[in-house]
Order: structure tokens, then C-alpha cells, then sequence
């Protein structure tokens, strides 16, 4: 439940990012771990299978192979006619999907300017200048109680621009949409997408959609953003805790509150880990009062084992 004094929306920007967050970005790549057909990755977020340089696997030659992919030298060794294949880069097409709740315009008591929804669209920022220097296509899914609102995949600068714009422009209200008001945004994300998730995660609708998309086949990569006070429950006094979405209220003494609060949390947390992990969903999470460097490198930088 969101603390009732930290509802509104604050005064930070996220559409700047720092030149240290900007040098940590030119590093980073969008690399989902399906591109080769299992949990694992290439140099390069994706990558198909054809006739480049980098060799992958042999295999059995097929009627309409061209005669020069044939290895000569394995069919004097096996009398069998062997296909060397190799493995080329190919563009990712990402899509930026963002809670727009109410919750997500939660903030610290300690930075009531600083909210939720402003760490994730710098989280959003972050992922969408990766796929404009990774020559990747990016589009964005709001979802919230306005509904839903989409940008379709491109790269280059304009494609960024318009990102850009739309996460500057949406301000978070309401609960999580229907299913049915999110089909039409489903059925544009294709098989072998990777969906880049941003959100608190608190709506069981949100979770089920996700492992959804994960079972259908799209490769999806879940960024938890939490406040500070969820982590901590710092409140020394008694208050009045409001759940921004349904409304519902809780008039309680923090101290008194806080090792079962804490006690629920943790196991929530690893509930909501471990359901992810059984989907194939990549996690992790960032709380506001931190850097957001440490989860775009744990997530975007270096290859995986």
C-alpha cells in the first residue's frame, strides 16, 4: 500500500539522463537469450542462422543448398554430404512496455519529488537510446487507466523523438486494463520479440499478462521498480495507508506494522521471482533511491554463461 503523503506525481525530470549513466548506455546491447534457439546468448542480441562468417554447427545437406556451403573436406572423411552453417547479426525488434498506473506515482517520504513512474521512464530512456545505438527497432505499450496507448517498432532518431515524447507526456492514473483492452497490443508483438517490462508488479493482472506473452513465445524481460519505503517501511509514527488504485485504506502504527510488513514483502518478492523463473522471464529489480546503472548492466552488458 502506497503511503498517502507520497501520492503525487514529483518534480524531477526523467528525460535527462547523466553523462555517467550516458557513458554506461554506449556500452550496453539489447541480447535476448532465444536468439540461438536456447538460454543462452551470441555476441549480439540476435542473430539467424545462414551464411555469414561466424561458423555455428554443421548439418545435413537439404535440396536447394548451394554447392559451395557444402564442407568437402567432411564428406572425403564421412562419404556425406555436410552444410556448414554460420551465424549473422541480425536487428532486434523490442517493445518498451510501461505501467501507467496510479501506483506507479508513488514517491520516498525522504524524495517526494523523485517517483516511480520518473525511474522508470529514465529506465525506459536508458533501454531506448540501447536499441538506437544497437541499430535495434523499439516501440513502446502504456498501460494503465487510460487505457492503452501505442507506438509502433522503427529505429534512428526520429523513432527515438517520438519514444521520447510519448513517456514525457503520460502521466500514471487508474488500475491495469482488461485483457481485452490489451489484445490489439498482443497480437502486434510477434513471436521472437523481446518485450522489456517496466513496473511495480503489484497487479496480479500485470504478472499473469507477462507470463502470457513469455508461454506464447515472446521473450520477455521483467525491471521491478520499487520506492525505498517499500523495501525499508521506515514510518515511525501512525499514519494512513492508502492503496492508490481501488482507494482502500489502512489507519496503522508503523513500528507496530513493520516486521510483518517486511515479513510479507520478502516473500511476495520471492513468489514473484520464482513465478518468473518458471515462465522464462529475465528479473530484476531497482529501487528508486539507487543508481539505475547496476541493473542495466545486469541485464544489457557482457555475455551470458
Amino acid at each position: 500500500m502506497a503511503n498517502e503523503a507520497t501520492l503525487a506525481a514529483g518534480d524531477a525530470s526523467p528525460d535527462a539522463l547523466t553523462p555517467a549513466l550516458r557513458a554506461l548506455v554506449a556500452t550496453l546491447r539489447l541480447r535476448p537469450h532465444r536468439a540461438l534457439g536456447r538460454q543462452g546468448l551470441g555476441h549480439h542480441p540476435s542473430r539467424n542462422r545462414g551464411s555469414g562468417q561466424e561458423f555455428a554447427q554443421y548439418r545435413a545437406y537439404e535440396s536447394g543448398d548451394e554447392p559451395r556451403q557444402i564442407d568437402w573436406k567432411l564428406y572425403a572423411r564421412s562419404d556425406r554430404f555436410f552444410v556448414r552453417e554460420a551465424e549473422r547479426e541480425s536487428p532486434v525488434r523490442a517493445w518498451l512496455l510501461l505501467d501507467t498506473t496510479a501506483s506507479m506515482a508513488q514517491a520516498d517520504e525522504a524524495r517526494p519529488g523523485f517517483t516511480r513512474f520518473d525511474a522508470a521512464r529514465q529506465l525506459g530512456r536508458c533501454v531506448i537510446e540501447i536499441a538506437r545505438r544497437g541499430g535495434d527497432a523499439c516501440g513502446l505499450v502504456l498501460c494503465g487507466g487510460a487505457g492503452l496507448a501505442l507506438v509502433a517498432p522503427g529505429n534512428g532518431p526520429r523513432q527515438r523523438d517520438r519514444l521520447r515524447h510519448a513517456l514525457a507526456t503520460t502521466t500514471p492514473a487508474g488500475e491495469w486494463p482488461h485483457a481485452d483492452v490489451l489484445a490489439p497490443a498482443w497480437g502486434r508483438i510477434a513471436r521472437g520479440d523481446l518485450v522489456i517490462a517496466l513496473g511495480d508488479f503489484f497487479d496480479e493482472a500485470a504478472v499473469a499478462q507477462l507470463v502470457r506473452l513469455a508461454h506464447a513465445g515472446r521473450e520477455v524481460v521483467a525491471l521491478q521498480v520499487l520506492t525505498a519505503d517499500e523495501r525499508d517501511f521506515p514510518y515511525r509514527d501512525g499514519r494512513r495507508f492508502v492503496e492508490p488504485e481501488a482507494g482502500e485504506s489502512l489507519l496503522g502504527d508503523g513500528p507496530a506494522l513493520r516486521a510483518g510488513y517486511l515479513a510479507r514483502f520478502t516473500a511476495a518478492q520471492r513468489g514473484l521471482a520464482a513465478r518468473f523463473a518458471a515462465a522464462g522471464i529475465r528479473h530484476a529489480t531497482h529501487v528508486i533511491d539507487q543508481s539505475p546503472a547496476p541493473v542495466l548492466q545486469a541485464l544489457f552488458g557482457g555475455r551470458a554463461r
